[in-house]
């Protein structure tokens, strides 16, 4: 939440990926400004307050950026890369970072013959259509059709 801008040339330089979990927060910055004034509310509110233009800032710095979350509700990767989107990154690196993007980061190979691959099939582009992403057509995990 409190990322130091100062850190994104050196955190691209050495091939951190960054996975901002804007949604998260959003929901705490919600529950903590109904909160009690002081300095901890303030502190936190300042810190929601700097995450999308940081996020912004580490894509601009070549940040590897991905999609996801660590909180509850779980399950909200379209929300954050709506939420990447609004923060300024391109539609295209925002879709990215919660597909090919982070496969590539973990050192998983592309979509070639053989290789193992899990499918999110929409019945648009989600680069151009990002909430389709929503309501995807089929869910192919490991080989097994999930929906």
């Amino acid at each position: 939440m409190h990322l130091d801008p100062g850190l994104l040339d050196q955190m691209a330089a050495q091939g951190t990926a960054l996975v901002p979990t804007l949604g998260a927060f959003a929901t705490s910055a919600f529950q903590v400004r109904a909160g009690d004034p002081g300095p901890r509310r303030d502190s936190y509110l300042a810190g929601w307050a700097a995450m999308p233009p940081t996020a912004r800032a580490a894509y601009e710095a070549g940040v590897t950026m991905l999609a996801g979350t660590d909180t509850h509700p779980f399950g909200t990767v379209p929300q954050e890369v709506k939420r990447l989107i609004s923060a300024g990154l391109p539609r295209e690196a925002a879709v990215g970072a919660a597909s090919w993007t982070a496969r590539a980061w973990l050192g998983l190979p592309g979509l070639t013959d053989g290789a193992p691959a899990d499918l999110v099939v929409s019945d648009e582009d989600p680069v151009a259509h990002p909430d389709i992403l929503h309501h995807p057509r089929r869910i192919i995990l490991r080989g097994q059709i999930l929906a």
